[in-house]
């Protein structure tokens, strides 16, 4: 149990930090984010805040001891902009150094994910309950 609690918060903590990491100069609307997703990929200038509102928003949800379901909702949008980025990046016919990185915080979030499933299984033991419609409480921590 200590250890599956240590690895989840090793990958989640890695995972969080690239996440913020590029969930910032997006909410900013960095130069270095413009020339990446606007110049680079052809993504409209006014997507690139609303990607970084919406990465910044996964991430902490993802950290705070929220109901499951907002847990899952949070996982599966940093995956879906994680492989949208990937496949934008192979499409926009880039070299490959630019996507075979992105295998790296693809394999981050799925053992992220992976260790947060395992953690939530061996707590409740299958038992889990979505914390009856309430989506921050105390009692989300022990979940």
């Amino acid at each position: 149990m200590k250890k599956t609690q240590i690895l989840y918060w090793v990958f989640t903590g890695l995972f969080s930090t690239m996440m913020l990491g590029s969930a910032i100069p997006d909410m900013l609307v960095d130069p270095v984010a413009v020339k990446g997703m606007h110049e680079g990929l052809g993504y409209p200038v006014y997507l690139i805040p609303f990607v970084g509102v919406a990465k910044l928003l996964g991430v902490l949800t993802i950290l705070l001891p929220v109901n499951r379901r907002l847990k899952e909702w949070a996982y599966a949008g940093l995956f879906i902009d994680l492989i949208g980025a990937t496949y934008s990046i192979i499409a926009a016919g880039m070299p490959a150094p630019n996507y075979l990185f992105m295998v790296l915080p693809l394999l981050i979030a799925v053992l992220s994910y992976a260790f947060y499933q395992k953690k939530t299984n061996q707590q409740g033991k299958g038992s889990v309950k979505y914390n009856e419609g309430k989506i921050f409480s105390a009692s989300a921590v022990l979940q």
